[in-house]
């Protein structure tokens, strides 16, 4: 078994140093080194470190090594820790996380989150649950119906805290925080501390010790920043060129329209492609997000609202579609690459009337990208961002429900509409050119497995592609089919800011 002395040297348990050291992880990252002795003391804690840099370990170490010592029994409708996160997927994630340590002392978990049904949580939490995940809308409602109690929480963890606040989670998150024992120990944990976040801290944490790993703006070493200069009528051409090349894409919109669109437009231009955003059904976002681990969809469109819920290992490249309105979730989005160490690309698209905002935008975030004019979408500069043969699947991929699940939304070719389906096989085009290196991880499982009463339904791995896993390491560059093209049509049309406006 590998060492995993860096982690008791500094206070944590042995039984769940083994777990992590059964895990690969051996050494602390900086923000897991300097917040453990005080959360595992006891303390309140306010973390900040960007994202992918280890947060979720630091807080679920204290959270399960303090419930095991204090010793106290589980009961009904009273779970004896409280875990919030803004997203169904950044719930899904840290539930994927915490199981392993979770079974190592014989402590119970649920998640509870919207867009499934209820019952199954309502029963997980009659039954008794000592650590309680949640979304804030869902957990106020069943505390509103009398079906969860938190006045026996002895630790609260409010995760990606600058999140919630982005999406006004913020007086939801205050009246949970009121229903939990005063002095309670609360871990806070955020990618950025500002003043919706002071407000919180004031309030709710008492002398917390500040732990930053980094500063606010500071982007992951291992990023290489990239602004291409183009055209309205050459971004989707371009975006099929990147996202045909070997390796895991996520591409970013503003809108859940936009995401839609861009997604149905890449499967037409033969890009395996998934969409995750918030009018999905949750099992239609699990299907979705289990084909991009899998490898059976090489890229992923996402929204903002999205992005802090992605934890998808070797990412290759991050592509901002439409650039965000402000630095924090430049950041965030960025973060989906580069991930534990690894290296990663973040490509932003500018048009012409974009370039103020784009400027004042890599200002903010403490970058200094590399701008690249481009006239056209077979600009060399593609190749360098993106090695590798372009692997083109004629109709993309589709995404299949379960035959019982009904008219289940699918992300595949048809951008999120069930039925009528267009298959994903068929021969690949390529052409020659440099290979980026293959082996990409299948990343962890998807979300919410193993959760008491968490999708409230089974997840299916039946997706139908015609292309390999992504980064199969195969030579040379693919060219776009005459399909890659035709998606851009009537692309003078489009807003310059979002791909959600205009006709496709």
């Amino acid at each position: 078994m590998p060492s995993s002395s860096a982690f008791t040297a500094i206070g944590v348990p042995a039984d769940l140093s083994a777990v992590l050291a059964d895990r690969g992880i051996t050494e602390p990252t900086p923000i897991q080194a300097k917040t453990l002795p005080d959360s595992l003391a006891g303390r309140d804690v306010l973390g900040r470190g960007r994202t992918g840099s280890g947060k979720t370990y630091a807080f679920l170490l204290p959270l399960v090594a303090r419930l095991a010592a204090s010793g106290r029994p589980a009961t009904a409708r009273k779970p004896r820790a409280l875990v919030l996160a803004p997203t169904r997927e950044l719930v899904g994630q840290i539930e994927e996380a915490l199981k392993p340590l979770a079974d190592a002392f014989g402590l119970t978990t649920l998640t509870v989150f919207g867009g499934v049904g209820q019952n199954p949580q309502v029963r997980g939490l009659k039954a008794g649950v000592d650590i309680l995940l949640a979304c804030p809308g869902r957990l106020e409602d069943l505390i509103g119906q009398g079906h969860c109690d938190l006045g026996a929480v002895e630790v609260t963890v409010l995760d990606e805290a600058d999140h919630m606040a982005d999406l006004g989670f913020l007086p939801a998150v205050r009246r949970l925080l009121d229903a939990t024992p005063a002095r309670g120990q609360r871990l806070l944990f955020s990618a950025t501390l500002d003043k919706a976040i002071d407000v919180l801290v004031k309030r709710f944490l008492h002398e917390p010790v500040v732990h930053q790993a980094d500063s606010a703006q500071s982007p992951v070493s291992a990023m290489d920043h990239h602004v291409l200069h183009l055209a309205r009528e050459h971004r989707v051409p371009v975006l099929v060129d990147l996202a045909s090349a070997p390796g895991r894409t996520v591409v970013f919109t503003r809108t859940k329209h936009g995401a839609k669109a861009l997604t149905r437009q890449l499967n037409k231009s033969g890009v395996p492609t998934v969409e995750l955003h918030g009018n999905l059904s949750q099992n239609a976002r699990t299907r979705n997000m289990e084909a991009f681990h899998s490898g059976k969809a090489s890229t992923l469109v996402a929204t903002d609202i999205a992005a802090r819920g992605i934890h998808v290992d070797d990412v290759a490249l991050v592509v901002h579609a439409d650039p965000p309105a402000e630095h924090k979730a430049y950041l965030h989005r960025s973060g989906r690459t580069a991930r534990a160490g690894a290296a990663g690309t973040v490509v932003t698209l500018m048009t012409d009337d974009q370039v103020r905002d784009v400027r004042d935008l890599t200002r903010a975030a403490g970058i200094k990208p590399t701008i690249t004019r481009l006239a056209a979408a077979t600009h060399p500069v593609l190749v360098e961002l993106a090695p590798g043969e372009r692997l083109v699947v004629p109709g993309g991929l589709v995404v299949e429900a379960p035959a019982s699940s009904g008219p289940a939304r699918s992300g595949g070719g048809n951008g999120g509409a069930g039925g009528g389906a267009r298959s994903g096989g068929g021969r690949r085009s390529s052409r020659g050119g440099r290979g980026r290196p293959g082996g990409q991880g299948s990343g962890t499982s998807a979300n919410g497995s193993g959760s008491t009463g968490g999708s409230g339904g089974s997840r299916s791995g039946g997706a139908k592609a015609g292309a390999k896993p992504a980064g199969s390491g195969q030579g040379g560059r693919g060219r776009r089919t005459a399909s890659a093209a035709g998606a851009s049509a009537g692309g003078s049309r489009h807003s310059a800011s979002s791909f959600s406006s205009g006709r496709r």
